[in-house]
């Protein structure tokens, strides 16, 4: 991909403009053309990794999100391509959405993109394609749902079919219906659970936050918009703090292989008005973040977007991610809508949270800790209320950062107990300035309550067992370090330091101990830095434990921190441990 040359007058931190983003569009949209069919209906974009949706679905897929892209970037010329694909596609070789399948997702992409270009496209249609494209769309309007981000695949629909005039009352109906079941998944904050229990990841971003604001923005219903633009501006005030100062973004969750999607929630708070980022701030960041996959390899020798993380990554995908799945990265040209004379695109970039100062941050949704520092540019999530076992360990693990990933095998960030480290039914127990604590239990039906406390690069970790075994091995690993970092782990209670002198190794391989007759504390120090000659972590901090229940943290700033492991609340096995800041 040839890019224009760097701006370091008005983007000192990443040195890309709007003509960036430009390029970048034009080049991924040229660079897919070729692999359509020759009616433009289908894109199978190449690569032997089929989805479970099959190879027609994957062709949809294609058609669809890279639609969208073409949709932000408002090109009749690559609009007139995608106009002849409507021209066979619906009531043609397009699958028919049905309940709980792939299509209703891409009717969305559509529909979306159908609205947003409306006087480029959808009205130089001739009007048996409209007729026929609004029936296929239709379908969307009933089509069930799986019970997550997808109820508001039928809300987008719903809105454009509203603003055309068809089938008005089943529009509305599906739009009042899908607002109203993801209400019952925001938890305050400007978070949603992506369905039930606590599933946390981007997804709030580009899909729980995107759908509902862009639809009110384009309705001009100034009361959804201050709804659900009000929620949103909660959440970019968390949201900025999940970049790394190099552009990555935390390595959490599914669906990552989309990458760049993660710029739409900045671009969408711009948009619209609501966010509480400076114009500057938001360009640094969502340029960042772009700026990050394609000096790492995000696009192939052809041009298309690879299925992975960097490169080729299987590791990253999901049972749904086929050829063209990548392509939702489309959402993270939101900000092509805004015009060039905007400010978000005429000031000058602003460092973004990481690379402004150390931050420990605690978000009360999710029940996280976010700490981040300056020198290095490393973000690090400390997870303790965000799961879907379904898709461990990219959510179930203590610990995520922004320069890491997790380990399989030996698992990275876990405690196991008896060769057991499946953490379920996560159960938050608080966040504070500097802490955060969660308690769950393993497959044996041992109970862990865990702490973290931070400051600067430096965690306490802290681990609290009960309902074992006496005499049950106990592991406690770190991080896996990335390829320029370091990572440490120091025992300071129940734990033994082994013999290892590479510091690496040892979080890998983790610090063992044994449980006692009764719930056993066990503590360690980790470290995650960039820092090529950090201080000896035994200088930072020092930990005093008494009764194995009250922990003391003195850092060597001169701040102490002290935490108690009340007395069992609920549970006849006195597995639960509420944590008592002081």
């Amino acid at each position: 991909m040839h890019l224009p040359a760097e701006d370091r007058t008005t983007s000192p931190y990443t040195g890309y403009t709007r003509a960036h983003w430009e390029t970048a569009a034009d080049a991924l949209l040229a660079a897919v053309e070729p692999w359509a069919t020759p009616d433009r209906a289908l894109y199978h974009l190449p690569g032997d990794h089929v989805s479970h949706s099959g190879h027609l679905s994957d062709g949809l897929e294609g058609y669809a999100r890279t639609l969208l892209l073409a949709a932000f970037r408002k090109d009749a010329t690559v609009l007139g391509r995608y106009a002849d694909g409507l021209r066979t596609g619906p009531g043609g070789v397009w699958p028919n959405v049905t309940d709980h399948s792939q299509p209703l997702v891409e009717a969305a992409s559509i529909a979306l993109a159908l609205r947003l270009t409306r006087p480029l496209l959808w009205d130089r249609l001739d009007q048996p394609v409209r007729e026929r494209t609004a029936a296929w769309l239709t379908d969307a309007l009933t089509a069930e749902p799986w019970p997550c981000n997808w109820e508001l695949f039928p809300v987008t629909v719903g809105g454009f079919l509203l603003e055309i005039g068809h089938e008005s009352e089943e529009a509305r109906k599906a739009v009042d219906r899908g607002l109203e079941r993801i209400e019952v998944w925001y938890v305050g904050g400007g978070w949603y659970t992506d369905g039930d229990g606590r599933k946390y990841d981007y997804y709030n971003g580009w899909a729980m936050h995107l759908y509902p604001v862009l639809h009110a923005w384009l309705t001009g219903d100034e009361k959804l918009l201050d709804l659900y633009g009000g929620r949103l501006e909660a959440h970019l005030a968390d949201y900025a703090h999940l970049f790394g100062g190099d552009g990555a973004p935390l390595h959490q969750g599914r669906s990552l292989t989309y990458r760049f999607a993660t710029a739409a929630p900045l671009w969408l708070g711009a948009l619209t008005g609501r966010t509480p980022l400076p114009p500057g701030e938001t360009r640094r960041l969502a340029s960042g973040v772009l700026k990050y996959f394609l000096d790492r390899g995000a696009v192939d020798d052809r041009g298309l977007l690879t299925l992975g993380w960097h490169g080729p990554d299987e590791s990253v995908l999901q049972s749904y991610s086929g050829p063209a799945s990548p392509y939702w990265a489309a959402k993270g040209f939101l900000g092509l809508l805004l015009p060039p004379d905007h400010e978000v695109w005429t000031a000058p970039e602003e460092p973004g949270p990481a690379g402004r100062a150390d931050a420990v941050r605690p978000v009360e949704g999710p029940n996280w800790l976010l700490q981040s520092t300056r020198s290095d540019g490393v973000v690090r999530l400390h997870n303790h209320g965000s799961e879907d076992v379904r898709y461990d360990p990219h959510y179930t693990r203590l610990a995520y950062s922004t320069v890491t990933r997790p380990l399989v095998s030996p698992p990275d960030n876990t405690v196991t107990i008896g060769g057991d480290h499946i953490r379920s039914g996560i159960v938050p127990l608080g966040v504070g300035k500097d802490w955060a604590a969660s308690r769950y239990t393993v497959t044996s039906g041992a109970g862990v309550t865990s702490l973290v406390v931070a400051d600067g690069a430096v965690e306490v970790r802290a681990h609290l067992v009960a309902g074992a075994a006496p005499g049950t091995e106990v592991r406690i690993t770190g991080w896996a370090p990335g390829k320029n970092d370091q990572s440490e782990l120091l025992a300071s209670h129940g734990l033994s330091n082994g013999t290892s002198e590479d510091h690496a190794q040892t979080a890998v391989t983790g610090l063992t101990g044994v449980t006692g007759e009764s719930p056993t504390l066990f503590v360690a120090v980790a470290r995650l830095t960039g820092d090529p000659d950090p201080a000896p972590l035994v200088d930072l901090v020092t930990v005093e434990v008494r009764d194995e229940r009250e922990l003391s943290v003195h850092w060597a700033t001169g701040l102490l921190r002290r935490f108690r492991f009340t007395a069992p609340q609920d549970g006849p096995d006195g597995t639960s441990w509420p944590v008592t800041p002081d």
